[in-house]
């Protein structure tokens, strides 16, 4: 399936519509704030400064003898460094004294000093006096407790404009650099998370198509890495698993068709008279040998197969030197056949284990009937037990041809024979070992293998000793 929006496509454009957001959001709320902000600021500072002109002009009606035309010059030094326009009215809204001597004399229509409410300041016309908004701000000439007049400061919102907008470039530039510098982020994300994540993607694509020797390449040691390198793991053991299953179907195949073949060419020479009637009795006891074969490898599967399943066990306390004695006991006429003595050695006379009694029976059964096949005529094989550590170890020993290093890790597998062992066990199915290995292991014990090739080979496994309470 091909991927139409790739996740880097994603993080970018949310990026963009991030940024883009952002500074719609900060442009507008900014721009109110500051706004806001310098008009509340501004009217403050022309309060205070009215507000003083206005204590000024106050005594004039304090007994003192001061014109109002007295205060002009100050009055225009002030409007000059406030950028401002001051004016000096009466009660009646009328302009005594303007700083710009343009409107002495001029009569405000609808004045009313209480339109401001209970603020210090408003924002428009001023009745109608100015054709641009601008902020104004009066402050009451007060004398003997009764009101004469205003000092009223008009500011052009122009200017409260102007610097709300050298705030706002800062607020603008700022956001910019912010912007550029989060590409950091992006640059981070597609080295570390989406450079990998497009590997393991591949990688995941190639293991689903069957490429399972393919390998994701990875060198961090994040989650990313570690996802990686398990999915080359899994990659690994799917792959050894693939391997396995090819050599268990080959292997099935072969040990099926020889078998099948011989029963095949016996009963057709039968059946044509090219094995005379006083031969048949002879070969067709060759047929029932293979058919025994059959079943022994089928059988063979079925039980490697329930281990594999995790079939429960049926764990009890039982004497494991009996059970060596018992099934001893059922070699003693292949021994007898090729002059081979079993030596049962024990440290003590009974043994008690928790464990599986019938699938350790067929642990040594399998061990001894390997030792019995592999020894030569004329020697002896060794079984032991003994405790070590709270655990009981049994051992079974021969002194046949052993075991090549080369193929000593490999006697455990599914239906692996080694080149020797080819040569002598005809019959074998090549899951004797396998079998036992995974009953020693079913049991959450371990089963070791010392051999010297011309020398023999001996066995080694553990079994879980039985409570002593329970003994």
């Amino acid at each position: 399936m091909k991927i139409k929006f790739p996740l880097f496509l994603k993080f970018f454009l949310g990026y963009l519509f991030f940024g883009v957001a952002g500074f719609i959001a900060v442009a507008t709320l900014s721009s109110r704030l500051t706004y806001s902000y310098l008009t509340r600021s501004r009217s403050r500072t022309l309060y205070a400064e009215a507000s003083l002109i206005a204590s000024t002009y106050s005594t004039v009606y304090q007994g003192n003898d001061i014109e109002l035309a007295n205060a002009y010059p100050q009055l225009q030094a002030v409007a000059t460094f406030l950028q401002a326009q001051i004016w000096v009215m009466d009660r009646r809204g009328s302009i005594i004294v303007d700083s710009e001597g343009q409107r002495d004399g001029d009569r405000i229509p609808n004045f009313d000093p209480t339109a401001t409410g209970n603020r210090s300041y408003m924002t428009g016309s001023y009745f109608g006096s100015f054709q641009e908004p601008v902020l104004s701000v009066s402050a009451p000439i007060t004398g003997n407790y009764r009101t004469y007049g205003y000092v009223v400061i008009h500011l052009p919102m122009e200017r409260v404009q102007d610097s709300a907008n050298e705030i706002l470039n800062i607020v603008y530039v700022t956001f910019l650099i912010v912007f550029l510098l989060s590409l950091s982020i992006l640059i981070v994300f597609a080295v570390v998370v989406y450079r990998p994540l497009r590997r393991i993607t591949e990688g995941a694509r190639a293991f689903a198509e069957g490429n399972l020797s393919y390998r994701i390449r990875t060198q961090s040691a994040d989650e990313m890495g570690y996802l990686a390198n398990t999915m080359n793991y899994m990659a690994e053991k799917l792959n050894a698993s693939e391997e396995t299953e090819k050599r268990f179907i080959q292997n099935v195949s072969h040990d099926f068709r020889s078998p099948l073949t011989s029963i095949k060419g016996y009963l057709e020479a039968i059946l044509d008279g090219t094995i005379p009637p006083e031969m048949q009795e002879k070969y067709l006891r060759r047929v029932i040998g293979e058919t025994e074969r059959l079943n022994k490898l089928t059988q063979d599967m079925l039980t490697i197969n329930s281990l594999g399943a995790e079939q429960a066990l049926n764990r009890t306390n039982f004497d494991i030197n009996r059970v060596i004695r018992d099934t001893a006991a059922s070699f003693e006429g292949q021994c007898m056949e090729k002059n081979i003595r079993l030596d049962l050695r024990f440290d003590v006379e009974q043994e008690m284990v928790y464990a599986d009694l019938g699938r350790i029976q067929q642990v040594l059964y399998n061990l001894i009937d390997n030792a019995v096949k592999f020894s030569p005529n004329d020697s002896s094989i060794d079984i032991q037990s003994g405790k070590l550590r709270g655990k009981i170890f049994v051992s079974v020993k021969d002194r046949g041809c052993g075991i090549p290093k080369k193929d000593a890790a490999r006697v455990f597998d599914r239906f692996y024979k080694s080149d020797q062992s080819r040569g002598k066990d005809k019959k074998g199915t090549g899951l004797g070992l396998a079998i036992v290995k995974e009953i020693i292991q079913a049991h959450g014990e371990n089963i070791d293998l010392v051999s010297t090739e011309g020398v023999g080979s001996e066995f080694i496994f553990s079994l879980p000793a039985a409570a002593q309470d329970e003994v």
